[in-house]
């Protein structure tokens, strides 16, 4: 005990009192205790409320980011899709044309080719027209030449009855000449 009056005494040398000094601690502590409960609890938890949320936001931001990259390889995955139909549409555009372009160059040809055999029919029929209205003239030449000669009244058409078997045994009749 002399101790503790030793050191009451050393403190009343500093001036401090200590029931005064004992009702600060003890006013203290009540003081940190309350604190605690009011105030230091309320702010630790609304620290802990905001830590909570930021750390939803930054979970929210890479979600958002992970689910954006998803997006871009989509859309990117589909414009390559849209860019490979697209390739598929005009080389089947480009194929139809050249088709197109071959039924229309056949069928241009073979039409060429009718004209070509309408035009040869039409070629054989004239000139077969032609011999034969040359055959006629002859005949009725003939006949006025073989009036003049003969000066008899043969009937026409027995001249030109002769004159058309002489013809047909001529070269310039059905058989010889064509």
């Amino acid at each position: 005990m002399a101790f503790l009056a030793g050191f009451v005494d050393g403190l009343k040398a500093l001036g401090i009192n200590l029931p005064t000094l004992l009702a600060q601690l003890v006013n203290f502590t009540v003081l940190l205790v309350v604190l605690y409960l009011l105030a230091y609890k309320p702010v630790m938890r609304m620290l802990d409320e905001r830590r909570r949320r930021i750390q939803e936001g930054l979970e929210a931001s890479e979600e958002a980011k992970r689910r954006l990259a998803q997006a871009e390889e989509e859309a990117r995955a589909q414009m390559e899709r849209t860019r490979l139909e697209a390739q598929a549409i005009v080389a089947q555009a480009q194929e139809l044309a050249r088709r197109l372009q071959e039924e229309a160059r056949a069928q241009a040809r073979q039409e060429a080719e009718q004209i070509l055999a309408r035009a040869r029919e039409e070629i054989v029929l004239e000139r077969d027209a032609a011999i034969a209205q040359l055959r006629r003239e002859f005949a009725d030449l003939t006949v006025q030449a073989a009036e003049r000669v003969i000066r008899q009244a043969l009937d026409r058409e027995a001249h030109r009855r002769l004159i058309e078997e002489a013809l047909s045994q001529s070269p310039l009749g059905d058989g010889g000449g064509q």
